[in-house]
């Protein structure tokens, strides 16, 4: 008989990597899934809604709405 101990939750939904390219298994805190995330998308300007397309390497709060001048944020 086997018995197995899972604490907390802590190590369930890891594993699956090395199978058919590793696209399970990768879950838990600070992975990056954050919805938005990524290089394509837009910057929008929460006070006049003027919308940018994102940069690749560079935050939309650092950016400055071209209109308005607020920071953007992530669309």
């Amino acid at each position: 008989m086997l018995t197995q101990n899972f604490r907390g939750g802590r190590g369930q939904g890891q594993g699956g990597r090395g199978q058919g390219g590793g696209g399970q298994g990768r879950g838990g805190l600070g992975s990056g899934n954050k919805p938005g995330s990524g290089p394509a998308g837009n910057c929008v300007c929460p006070n006049c809604g003027h919308k940018v397309p994102h940069v690749a390497a560079q935050r939309c709060i650092d950016q400055p709405c071209p209109k308005c001048g607020t920071k953007m944020i992530r669309e």
